[in-house]
């Protein structure tokens, strides 16, 4: 996930962005718009996020691979054992050492590195790869690290590589904290300088939370009616949140 501290603060008109490394050290943070705090990582799944091996099951990922915000590393460790090769980079120092962890238990060959995904110092592969997946973390970036992002993964990026970015929907900004607007034309605006975008559809996006540990985690506003608290569940009883699904090839 990229460097944070620079995203817009309450003054600027959004909510101040997360600190991953603070999460995945284990320590209660906030994740809604009230103060309730909680030290819950609210996307691990130890496992891959089934909209990646959806991708993968289709014939969408080609190597070499390139994994933005890894977290965990459950989806590069899942790709990596489907015989690609992959590199994932996070932000937090603390996912990377967890994520190697994993990946020298398992034998698995990914190489985990810490970058800014503004930046992304250090990262790269001959030729330049062929695959992005971004697994939630483009809706951490705010407008000027979105296109820093987008412009950095030009240059990582084979000519006509693909990116495969997952996202929060507008209409979760009521519960929890987004440092830009989510909505379908300010995404498009963020792709527009070589990216043309194959597929933008709106989908669900699996978390590690019970109906009760979200609806705690992210309180519905005052007033919000019973419909609004609601949500779905998939059949582990796993809370699926709406999110954009976009495809976009490198122009």
């Amino acid at each position: 996930m990229a460097d944070l501290h620079t995203a817009r603060d309450h003054q600027g008109g959004r909510e101040p962005a997360l600190d991953f490394e603070a999460v995945y050290q284990g320590r209660e943070i906030s994740y809604g718009a009230d103060d309730h705090r909680s030290d819950l990582i609210p996307w691990a799944l130890d496992a891959p996020q089934p909209l990646v091996v959806e991708l993968e099951a289709a014939g969408e990922i080609t190597g070499p691979v390139l994994e933005c915000g890894c977290g965990l590393g459950d989806n590069a460790l899942f790709l990596a054992g489907r015989g690609y090769e992959v590199t994932a980079f996070d932000a937090a120092p603390s996912a990377i050492e967890r994520s190697r962890a994993k990946a020298t238990e398992a034998g698995s060959p990914v190489t985990f590195t810490v970058a800014d995904a503004t930046e992304l110092h250090g990262i790269g592969v001959p030729g330049g790869f062929r695959t992005v997946v971004d697994s939630a973390m483009l809706h951490c970036l705010d407008a000027d690290q979105r296109r820093a992002y987008l412009a950095g993964l030009r240059r990582v990026c084979a000519p006509g590589a693909r990116l495969h970015a997952l996202c929060f929907r507008g209409e979760l900004a009521a519960r929890l904290k987004m440092p830009a607007d989510m909505d379908e034309r300010s995404l498009r605006e963020a792709f527009h300088d070589g990216w043309t975008i194959r597929r933008m559809e709106p989908r669900h996006y699996t978390t590690g939370l019970t109906r009760q540990a979200w609806q705690n985690l992210a309180p519905a506003g005052p007033g919000a009616s019973e419909r609004d608290d609601a949500v779905t569940v998939d059949q582990h009883g796993r809370v699926l949140l709406p999110f954009w699904q976009i495809t976009a090839d490198l122009t």
